[in-house]
């Protein structure tokens, strides 16, 4: 299977917060920026692996700013790293605010998607060679989240978890 690059799989969703998505103090609902994030997320995936996909898990969400109503909110997705049957997808999510016009990082999260066969059994996927310095370190970091989050389930012996102990070894 040829390799793909994360360019192959970005996806960018751009839309207004409407007053309908908000919250009390008239920002954007929290749940309503995940599926936001999940849709674009799991078109990232699909493309990278031409694949039914399936959220598999929420690994990090970071809410850093509030996005008002009538902000114009860009969510950007691509693939990080491909496993085996399974993908991890970096999300960054921008706010341009309505009156300047200046762009800033609101949010950011990382999800796991599983590429799924027509009768819902996990398929192979494509590797993934990054370009860039950003793609590379996200790339590194994927498989070290990957192990964490796998030593929590109780799923890997932390012993196992070489890429977590060359962290804290010298």
């Amino acid at each position: 299977m040829q390799a793909k690059n994360p360019r192959d799989s970005r996806t960018i969703l751009t839309d207004m917060v409407l007053p309908s998505e908000t919250n009390p103090l008239n920002n954007l609902f929290g749940g309503e920026l995940l599926a936001r994030m999940d849709r674009a997320a799991s078109i990232a995936a699909r493309r990278h692996s031409r694949r039914i996909t399936v959220t598999a898990s929420v690994n990090h969400v970071a809410f850093n700013q509030s996005v008002p109503v009538g902000s114009v909110l860009t969510v950007d997705a691509a693939v990080s790293r491909a496993f085996r049957t399974s993908m991890e997808v970096y999300i960054d999510v921008w706010m341009e605010d309505r009156f300047t016009g200046e762009k800033s990082k609101a949010n950011e999260a990382i999800y796991t998607f599983v590429a799924v066969d027509d009768t819902g059994r996990p398929t192979v996927v494509p590797p993934l060679q990054p370009e860039t310095a950003l793609e590379q370190e996200r790339y590194e970091g994927a498989l070290r989240r990957k192990q964490l989050s796998l030593v929590l389930a109780g799923k890997m012996d932390p012993h196992d978890a070489t890429e977590l102990k060359a962290l804290f070894m010298d």
